[in-house]
């Protein structure tokens, strides 16, 4: 490359006055170009993340469009293929069901959906086995296909351990206290709870009484009394009522006093131990004290009737008290 000296290269010049010099005129279509241009330049990196965003808008909405008629035909489909195979004589025709002794052979036949034209082929076993296992008495349950035609299934239920008479019903309940089914008759060997809130705490209840099996003699139900107790109900009409707290000991010393008094064999209808130490009991009315007790409550109903007020209303003003007002320091 030449080198040229500045003498000659400014030998042939001349001063002009920029002002002088022309002004080019730029057309519109050049100058959006050109700003166009340097906006790429400068954030093509922004604009390749926009227009991505931008189709992914638009195919989401395109596909929100066509979901319902994608879904009809894909369904229209699988119903023809499930025909097709039905018609080939891969037809759903013998289920077989195990295990269940609380779930009703209809509740898991509900669960498996099946159709009439259901085929073995289209049948989708991992969802009939988890809506299977969503019925309450069941533990855990397989459900297997047998070509050409059958499905069998094969459930376990959970273990009940006692029964719970609430609202005139009896359930049979497992060790959590959950319902898993009522009780037609098949479950009299179990303990039977009576009331609110005894199914929460009856296997509690159940462990303590297998420690004194003497104690289960004659023992009809336990009941619940105001969530917080249990009162001991046998055949012989006898209530035997027990502490909130500490109601291994007094079960302890009940089994001392039958052993050493048979108390649970006297007449009486009620032994009271809720009181730590201490043993009260109701002793049995005779036929005599009954009537008399019956004779007393009906004259007691005809006095109130011949009352002027027989269900005399309470005092509007409610007797207060003054209390002396507290010395507050000046």
């Amino acid at each position: 490359m030449q080198q040229v000296k500045s003498e000659m290269f400014l030998a042939g010049a001349r001063i002009v006055d920029p002002r002088a010099l022309p002004v080019p005129v730029r057309s519109p279509r050049r100058k959006l170009a050109n700003n166009l241009g340097r906006v790429w330049v400068l954030h093509h990196t922004l604009i390749r993340r926009g227009l991505l965003i931008a189709g992914l808008v638009a195919s989401v909405a395109t596909l929100s469009q066509l979901r319902e008629p994608i879904t009809g035909g894909a369904m229209g489909l699988v119903g023809v293929v499930q025909n097709r195979f039905a018609d080939a004589g891969m037809a759903i025709g013998e289920i077989s069901i195990t295990g269940q002794t609380l779930t009703s052979e209809q509740a898991i036949f509900d669960a498996l959906g099946v159709e009439p034209h259901t085929s073995t082929v289209g049948f989708d076993v991992e969802a009939a086995r988890q809506r299977i296992a969503e019925l309450p008495a069941i533990a855990s349950v397989s459900v297997r296909k047998g070509f050409p035609g059958d499905v069998l299934v094969s459930v376990t239920e959970k273990l009940p351990v006692a029964r719970w008479r609430v609202d005139g019903i009896t359930f049979v309940v497992d060790d959590s206290g959950e319902q898993i089914g009522e009780d037609h008759g098949a479950y009299g060997d179990l303990p039977l709870v009576v009331g609110d809130g005894a199914n929460d705490d009856a296997l509690v209840m159940i462990r303590a009484l297998d420690q004194y099996p003497t104690l289960k003699d004659g023992l009809v139900a336990l009941s619940r009394i105001a969530d917080r107790r249990w009162d001991m109900i046998y055949d012989s009409g006898l209530r035997v009522q027990l502490p909130e707290l500490g109601v291994a000991g007094a079960l302890r010393h009940l089994v001392s006093y039958q052993a050493d008094y048979q108390l649970l064999d006297r007449d009486v209808t009620i032994v009271d131990l809720r009181v730590a130490g201490l043993v009260a009991v109701r002793p049995t009315k005779t036929e005599e004290e009954l009537a008399k007790d019956e004779e007393e409550r009906q004259a007691a109903i005809l006095e109130r009737a011949r009352s002027p007020e027989p269900y005399p209303l309470p005092p509007r003003n409610l007797p207060s008290e003054t209390l002396p007002q507290p010395n507050i320091p000046q």
